[in-house]
């Protein structure tokens, strides 16, 4: 026998309590999901249907207005996939004997590579800061952690004292999901943020926020819009004319990683990603680079050269 909920609200106050008891999402992933089955929740209400009276006809017909709302394809796709999870709740919980969305299609993107800024790069963007200034340290800290971390911002801005392990070469990282990692910080990187703790020790830090790494003038912990905003500023100052964000510093670190040699399950570990092939998007080779790997690691162009050098070689 299919249950009943009580109301529309107690349906979506339960698929987000699943989410966040079951799937462990995060307060900033859980927001993303509610945005989402909104607009799926409005278009119903104009059809004058309830969630559980839903056909895949009806998904489908929002899936075509979401497209002529002029939403891009990858905005699309994400929605969809948020109504796909609440309708694998609905049927998982009881509440819908088959799910609706099963052969609902998505529409095709292709892979994004965002920006990636260069060695040289990151320290134009650096250099451009203003260390006079009392934020001038922290900020430059801020960038070096990033591009030699790989850190998500929300995990920058949440990193605290007690998770660095600075003699040892490590932080502590909390990740998506509440998900733990330690990764490797470079000497450079600890050299900048011990700077930045001669300014810090001279703030008035306010109570409860002792043990954030990156605080404010007022001795309050940054949030990811002050970090931004201040990447996009520097970005100006600096002379790059792509278009950038902190995000951007992360995908450059798994980019000369890769670039340098690094195993792409190395980088996996580094980045927190759950799967490998998320790190596959995140990464990208230049042909020649390509090309250069295949010439020097596959056997039959090993064996190659080798014959080669024989053939070469004076008697």
């Amino acid at each position: 026998m299919v249950k009943q909920y009580s109301s529309q609200t107690e349906m979506v106050k339960a698929y987000l309590r699943y989410l966040k008891l079951q799937r462990n999402y995060s307060g900033n992933t859980l927001e993303a999901y509610r945005r989402d089955l909104n607009r799926l929740l409005v278009y119903l209400k104009q059809e004058g249907l309830t969630p559980t009276e839903v056909k895949l006809e009806h998904l489908q017909h929002f899936s075509a207005q979401l497209y002529d709302c002029g939403i891009g394809a990858r905005s699309q796709a994400r929605v969809l996939s948020g109504v796909r999870s609440f309708y694998r709740f609905l049927q998982l919980d009881g509440y819908m004997e088959s799910d609706p969305s099963e052969l609902l299609e998505s529409p095709q993107i292709g892979t994004h590579l965002p920006e990636v800024l260069s060695t040289e790069e990151v320290d134009r963007l650096e250099n451009s800061l203003d260390l006079s200034k009392p934020e001038g340290q922290r900020n430059r800290a801020i960038i070096e952690v990033l591009f030699s971390c790989g850190l998500r911002v929300t995990e920058l801005v949440s990193l605290r004292l007690s998770n660095l392990y600075l003699d040892e070469g490590f932080i502590r990282v909390l990740g998506k999901g509440r998900k733990e990692r330690f990764v490797p910080i470079s000497p450079r990187a600890i050299k900048e943020l011990k700077l930045w703790f001669y300014d810090r020790n001279e703030l008035k830090i306010r109570a409860g926020e002792e043990d954030y790494v990156f605080l404010n003038r007022r001795g309050v912990h940054l949030t990811r819009t002050m970090i931004l905003i201040m990447i996009k500023r520097q970005a100006t100052e600096a002379g790059i004319q792509k278009t950038i964000s902190p995000h951007t510093l992360r995908h450059s670190f798994a980019t000369a990683l890769l670039e340098g040699g690094a195993d792409l399950r190395a980088i996996q570990v580094m980045l927190g990603h759950e799967s490998i092939s998320t790190t596959e998007i995140y990464t990208h080779i230049d042909t020649t680079t390509l090309r250069r790997e295949i010439l020097e690691h596959h056997p039959r162009n090993i064996h190659y050269e080798e014959e080669k050098k024989k053939l070469c070689q004076p008697d």
